[in-house]
């Protein structure tokens, strides 16, 4: 499996779609972005230098040029026109490879503004095998719930020692399970598992479902929400997934989670890892 961005299977449009309806589609998606967050307005004037970022997702626009979702740690997610990056010989056709540590400039007064440079900086593994798979994952994720020019940096960090645990094989459950817990918290709907909804303690040996929206309660009859014990959600609050059951109930619990929080947007490489993985 290449780490070309352009085979990145992020949700995005297909080859040759036009500019102005990527734009329209992106801008619906802000309006209505997950969990209630409204994005902040785009920069007026802006020219960044030298911030670091990850591409999570590009596709073509035009003969040759790109359109490039990026992660960066102080201004989060943002668009870039990376022009002639296409040609053979353009600097950046190299550089824009997905979970390569980047250095990245860019200017522009719209939402997609243009990227101005981008430099290969090192210092990470190569993802291969299944922990390249994975990190398609920790990409989809972050395109799909995360607004545009809404900063994360505590996230981005989280981000970069993911991959580094990826690239030295640390067991991918438990490596996806602690970055899908601080996604959520990070962006606001994750909260503690060490109390119930109403402010009470958890308790080990008692069982609980996880309401999205308000966090861990005693279950009802007629719930579907996966049951997990409280001994589970006091190890995720502490992340440690040594023990076999809390690494089970907390894959269909973070499932459940996020599936709810995507709105029904399905993940691709979510499936696949199901597959293939088990995870």
């Amino acid at each position: 499996m290449s780490n070309d961005t352009a085979a990145t299977p992020a949700n995005g449009p297909a080859e040759g779609e036009a500019l102005s309806q990527r734009r329209s589609k992106d801008d619906a998606t802000s309006r209505g972005a997950p969990y209630g967050m409204r994005p902040r307005p785009a920069e007026r004037d802006t020219r960044v230098v030298a911030q670091p970022g990850f591409v999570l997702h590009s596709y073509p626009y035009k003969e040759t040029s790109l359109i490039v979702e990026l992660f960066s740690r102080d201004f989060g997610r943002v668009a870039l026109i990376a022009k002639g990056a296409k040609r053979p010989h353009s600097k950046l056709r190299g550089a824009l490879q997905t979970f390569q540590p980047l250095s990245v400039s860019w200017s522009g007064k719209s939402e997609i503004r243009t990227l101005t440079a981008a430099e290969w900086v090192g210092g990470l593994l190569p993802l291969e095998r299944s922990a390249l798979l994975c990190g398609f994952y920790l990409n989809e994720l972050l395109v799909k719930l995360l607004a545009r020019d809404d900063p994360h940096p505590a996230l981005f960090d989280h981000y970069v020692a993911t991959l580094n645990q990826l690239a030295h094989e640390e067991p991918p459950p438990i490596v996806l399970r602690k970055f899908e817990r601080a996604l959520l918290k990070e962006t606001g709907v994750g909260g503690s598992f060490a109390r119930r909804a109403d402010g009470a303690d958890i308790e080990p040996d008692r069982t609980y479902v996880v309401d999205p929206e308000r966090g861990p309660r005693e279950p009802h009859p007629a719930d579907t929400a996966p049951r997990v014990t409280g001994r589970t959600l006091l190890d995720m609050e502490r992340e440690d997934y040594s023990d076999p059951v809390t690494q089970a109930q907390s894959k269909f619990l973070m499932r459940a989670l996020l599936a709810h929080h995507l709105g029904g947007a399905q993940l691709n490489t979510r499936q696949i890892l199901i597959d293939l993985m088990q995870l």
